[in-house]
């Protein structure tokens, strides 16, 4: 047994039991890939795969638990490898933050500046994706921290910890009927069409909860992965924006009006997630506690270590 093999049996279960797409990932061969993987399971004594003919259409009984091993065994290795990093290489290094537009651009550049200021020699890899692929990304270990709203909690292999609570509100052009509203309601609103956040992101379940309480069926015209696309078609007039509040900017969004509306909507909280069971480098917990003092690395360590991990 040696690590290629497990590197193949876990790139094979990423990649959905397709040979070619493991192998390319892992700079080898299809025959290679089957060859190693028959070896190793000659060795355990167990078929890991189903197998139709060549093909291999998932895993066995056997082969399930064989993977939760493997995925451990791998994550020690890379946790052994952070633990000396930490010690020979100090405070130099890479942290790859996967998040969402919304928080890359208006939540996280104070933080990042501090980040910087004490951590000068780590490059940051801020990497925006999709909401809804981040739990992804982050237990597949292309990412250390993952940053997103209603998306990375209740995720087997994943810890997810509050990061901050926020507001929606609403963006209308200068001179929009809605501004002349002394308390703006949902009914009010429900009067335009709607340009907001796409299912299941950045709070849209609470958007549509408060409609569905009072009873309205909004128009929800256009939906968009982050607050710039929903804003510059509302500055157009083509609709109502409804975005996180803080996506808001006074100075670039002089053409927008925003009519805050906290009591209209549930205040919704963005959550920063690790894997669980996957130490990190010195400079990463300082990053986490830069956006949340509360998440010391002893807080998260205790929070990791309280739970079981299900791979």
């Amino acid at each position: 047994m040696n690590f290629q093999q497990l590197r193949i049996i876990r790139e094979t279960v990423r990649h959905r039991f397709n040979l070619t797409e493991a192998a390319n990932v892992l700079f080898t061969s299809q025959s290679g890939v089957s060859k190693h993987i028959r070896d190793l399971e000659q060795e355990l004594g167990v078929e890991i795969f189903v197998r139709h003919g060549k093909r291999l259409l998932g895993l066995t009984d056997p082969g399930k638990e064989v993977v939760k091993i493997v995925e451990r065994i791998l994550v020690d290795a890379e946790n052994l490898s952070r633990v000396v990093a930490d010690f020979s290489d100090g405070d130099e290094g890479i942290l790859r933050v996967a998040t969402t537009h919304t928080q890359a651009r208006y939540t996280l550049p104070a933080v990042i500046a501090r980040f910087k200021e004490t951590f000068p020699d780590v490059r940051l890899n801020l990497q925006q994706a999709n909401p809804k692929d981040l739990p992804t990304i982050l237990h597949e270990g292309d990412a250390d921290i993952a940053i997103a709203t209603d998306t990375l909690d209740d995720h087997p292999g994943i810890i997810a910890f509050p990061y901050h609570t926020w507001d929606h509100a609403v963006v209308v052009p200068r001179g929009h009927a809605l501004t002349k509203e002394r308390a703006l309601t949902l009914a009010a609103i429900a009067a335009w069409p709607i340009i907001t956040y796409d299912d299941g992101l950045t709070g849209r379940r609470r958007i549509d909860q408060a409609f569905e309480a009072a009873g309205l069926t909004p128009d929800i015209s256009i939906t968009a992965l982050d607050a710039d696309v929903i804003k510059a078609y509302a500055e157009l007039g083509m609709g109502v924006g409804i975005i996180a509040s803080v996506a808001y900017d006074r100075e670039h969004d002089r053409k927008l009006v925003r009519i805050d509306a906290p009591n209209l909507f549930l205040p919704s909280t963005s959550s920063i997630a690790v894997r669980r069971g996957r130490l990190l480098r010195r400079y990463a917990y300082r990053f986490i506690e830069h956006c949340n003092p509360r998440l010391t690395e002893q807080a998260i360590r205790i929070a990791d270590s309280d739970q079981p991990q299900d791979l």
